[in-house]
């Protein structure tokens, strides 16, 4: 089962470790992103980050899997590196992440063309728009780097790119 959910194009770092693991129940954390999945030496720094359970996953493996971890007994982080791959799952391949209805936006890099919405946290439109879907799913987005440091919920910026 999943019990937390983050976008954080760190994938895997100190504060998924140190801090939401020990707000949220984890046996494990599930990332999908193909280039870590395919890339050994990324895939290893992962797995070796945490003496959790760590799955690091291509888009392909967790959408033919996902029926078996939303039914696992296990408790789950799922985790992607981008707002547009966590969209692909929750929106256009309909997963339902049990009974969890709120994602966390952690660290998003500023970047060419990024609106910055605060410390560490800018995106461009395209991934607005994956927002903007996510959102419209009935999702909560909630932008904090930790918990305490929350800058606030997507209705707050949706605006800036042109949602109303």
């Amino acid at each position: 089962m999943i019990t937390f959910m983050r976008v954080d194009d760190r994938i895997i770092h100190g504060q998924i470790i140190t801090r939401w693991s020990k707000e949220y129940p984890c046996d494990g954390i599930i990332a999908v992103n193909d280039k870590a999945a395919t890339t050994p030496v990324l895939k290893q720094s992962f797995v070796a980050s945490t003496e959790k359970k760590v799955f690091i996953w291509t888009m392909e493996h967790f959408l033919e899997n996902a029926q078996k971890v939303r039914e696992s007994p296990k408790k789950y982080f799922l985790i992607t590196k981008n707002p547009i791959d966590m969209c692909t799952i929750l929106v256009d391949n309909n997963f339902v992440p049990n009974d969890v209805k709120e994602l966390i936006v952690g660290p998003c890099n500023d970047r060419p063309g990024a609106v910055k919405l605060g410390n560490n946290q800018s995106i461009v439109q395209e991934e607005a728009e994956a927002f903007e879907k996510i959102y419209k799913k009935g999702y909560t987005i909630t932008f904090a780097l930790v918990r305490e440091t929350a800058i606030g919920e997507w209705p707050k910026f949706r605006g800036q790119f042109g949602f109303n």
